[in-house]
């Protein structure tokens, strides 16, 4: 078996329902970069990146062909990471109101835990 620096959640059902409305071949490629992310010690950027001026909040990237998507998520206690919610990425620039919902959601579980 192979060793797992991290370990994927989800909190409710805010990514699932986003997964569930993918075809087939972007969900095998998330599920692909999510394996990726649990079992490398270092991930490239390419896959993982910190937003900038957020507290915590990474994007996941995910690109199958031409179409590009984001996960938003966050860590907790170093080595969990909480997904919060996917889109599908269109423009150049993350739009604010996903960052606003992903961010949103990061204090909400952030709130559940106390």
């Amino acid at each position: 078996m192979k060793q797992k620096y991290r370990t994927i959640v989800f909190y409710k059902d805010y990514f699932q329902e986003f997964f569930v409305k993918q075809r087939e071949k972007v969900q095998d490629k998330i599920i692909w970069t999510f394996e990726l992310i649990e079992e490398l010690q270092r991930v490239p950027e390419t896959y993982l990146k910190h937003l900038e001026n957020t507290e915590g909040l990474y994007e996941i990237r995910v690109q199958q062909g031409s179409d590009i998507f984001r996960i938003f998520c966050f860590f907790d206690e170093g080595q969990l990471v909480v997904l919060a919610t996917g889109f599908q990425k269109k423009t150049q620039k993350t739009p604010k109101k996903e960052i606003e919902k992903a961010l949103k959601i990061k204090q909400e579980y952030e709130n559940d835990k106390k």
